[in-house]
């Protein structure tokens, strides 16, 4: 009986033969699965990659945006083509800037891109082809300040026209009630209406009204 539990046992037991070779097949396993992982891996970078192309293929193809703009303080008149071939114009983009200056004191602040998609966006809704006019770009702290003080009301101590990121505008032969609507359906950002000062602020901030 020993002997026969003994040969059970060695008959149990896997060779030394057998060992590696369980072991190998557990080793190619292993390289399968992190060979899958690593095409699934590259399948995937190349999906993104293969979308950042189609975006930036689309963005050519896309057409120019024009923004045609004049600063009722100041008379100054822009119509420049600020976006093409998928990027913002440089030159167009700050002479912008400056037409959209503080007034009072001339001083130019770098106004938000997606402002002027926001003014692009807003100009087409409304069907608009002569320039918007424009109340308030950009105020400097300072101007900020002094006409807060002058109606606390209607002026928002951190706003948002200090950033660079906020348009009072109004457009002739348009109720400034007209504007605000358009400028709600864009869902873009901030919309004031103001009917007494007629004219409608617009902002790139989170999405809200009054």
């Amino acid at each position: 009986m020993k002997d026969a539990d003994a040969r059970s046992t060695m008959t149990a037991r896997p060779s030394a033969g057998e060992s590696r070779a369980t072991e190998r097949h557990h080793l190619d396993r292993r390289s399968l699965l992190r060979a899958g992982l690593g095409l699934a891996a590259i399948a995937s970078a190349g999906g993104t990659l293969f979308a950042s192309e189609e975006a930036e293929a689309a963005a050519l193809r896309a057409p120019p945006r024009v923004l045609s703009l004049v600063n009722l303080h100041t008379g100054e008149k822009v119509s420049a083509e600020y976006w093409a071939k998928g990027r913002y114009v440089r030159d167009a983009v700050r002479a912008i800037n400056h037409l959209l200056r503080d007034h009072r004191n001339n001083s130019v602040h770098p106004i938000d891109p997606k402002l002027l998609d926001l003014v692009h966006n807003l100009s087409r809704k409304i069907g608009r082809k002569g320039p918007i006019e424009i109340v308030s770009g950009y105020r400097s702290p300072e101007t900020n300040a002094l006409l807060r003080e002058a109606d606390h009301s209607g002026v928002a101590q951190n706003s948002y026209h200090m950033r660079g990121m906020a348009i009072d505008l109004r457009v002739p032969k348009m109720s400034t009630r007209q504007l605000q609507r358009a400028a709600l359906s864009l869902r873009a950002g901030g919309v004031g209406y103001y009917p007494d000062s007629n004219f409608v602020h617009v902002d790139v901030g989170p999405l809200r009204h009054w």
